[in-house]
């Protein structure tokens, strides 16, 4: 069944020849806008800021964005996605059935061109795929597998998600919707694999239903880059904060914390904040908080400031090109 086209572009408010920093740009500013934790209206904005993340998944990712356009055009032009892009669902083909997921925080469209929603995820067990098909007797169902967006609040704290998934047989022309609960870990960190057992696709003389396996994806963050259950924050810094020393509030995932600064930090200096990451899978430990120091220029000065900028050229001794 086709799903609906995702116009990216428009869901961050950017043209399409729109630069990565001016992609990463918007997707800040809406996420901070949209961010369940200090939106207005929190069951719109977990749906937005899910909307936006999945724009920001594609966009900034180099070979899913040319994909993304060069889908787009063809779409544009002929009504349909170019040659090469197969609607139907993996195992459709086959005579299996389609597989459809709400409450995953990705839409159809994601899945079925970038994600990976309904296929064959034998490889997982010995009884699915091949294997299965030429066994005697009850056979196992097929596994099927799907892509999760979860939050970094969800894997600092572990959270409980409600997941639809609706089956269609071609055969029959038959919808199932089935919905079940999925417990997302603490500690869930990019690409581990949730498996829901019995979720997959009905077995066959007497054979045990197939599994669902859901891999994670962590959400986008407007301040943190999560590295396995290290993050990292870009801190801004005025030259005066950098060559003077400061000490700035930084607000983590679970609360505020002063991060000394020290003098004469370096462009791009990291700040290693201990055990302040995210938890680490089946572990009482944390992964590390890297703050990196982002040392920005004014733009524009007033008169007063110029002649202060001046002064300091022709009294410092500091020379940067030796």
């Amino acid at each position: 069944m086709p799903a609906a086209f995702r116009d990216y572009y428009q869901t961050l408010g950017v043209e399409r020849t729109a630069s990565a920093e001016e992609i990463k740009k918007a997707f800040r500013k809406l996420a901070r806008l949209h961010h369940p934790d200090v939106a207005k209206d929190k069951k719109a904005g977990e749906i937005k800021f899910k909307e936006i993340n999945e724009a920001y998944e594609v966009l900034s990712d180099p070979a899913n964005r040319k994909k993304y356009d060069e889908l787009g055009q063809h779409w544009n032009q002929q009504g349909g996605p170019p040659p090469g892009y197969d609607y139907a669902q993996p195992g459709a083909a086959n005579g299996g059935q389609e597989f459809h997921f709400e409450g995953t925080g990705f839409s159809d469209f994601f899945e079925q061109f970038f994600g990976g929603g309904g296929r064959n995820f034998g490889g997982f067990n010995g009884g699915g795929g091949m294997r299965g098909a030429r066994a005697a007797g009850p056979r196992h169902g097929q596994d099927i597998e799907g892509d999760v967006l979860v939050t970094l609040d969800e894997a600092m704290q572990g959270s409980i998600r409600e997941i639809s998934l609706q089956t269609a047989d071609p055969a029959t022309g038959q919808v199932k919707t089935e919905s079940f609960k999925v417990r997302i870990p603490k500690g869930a960190l990019e690409g581990q694999v949730i498996r829901v057992p019995g979720k997959g696709g009905p077995g066959s003389g007497g054979g045990e239903s197939g599994h669902l396996f859901l891999r994670v994806k962590l959400a986008s963050h407007p301040d943190f880059r999560a590295t396995g259950a290290d993050l990292y924050h870009d801190l801004p810094l005025a030259p005066w904060e950098a060559v003077l020393g400061t000490t700035v509030r930084v607000r983590g995932l679970d609360g505020e914390l002063d991060v000394r600064i020290p003098a004469g930090i370096a462009n791009g200096q990291k700040l290693r904040l201990k055990g302040r990451g995210l938890p680490k899978p089946k572990s009482a430990e944390r992964g590390d908080l890297y703050v990196v120091a982002e040392i920005e220029v004014p733009k524009q000065v007033g008169a007063d400031e110029r002649a202060l900028w001046e002064q300091l050229a022709k009294s410092s001794t500091f020379h940067p090109r030796g």
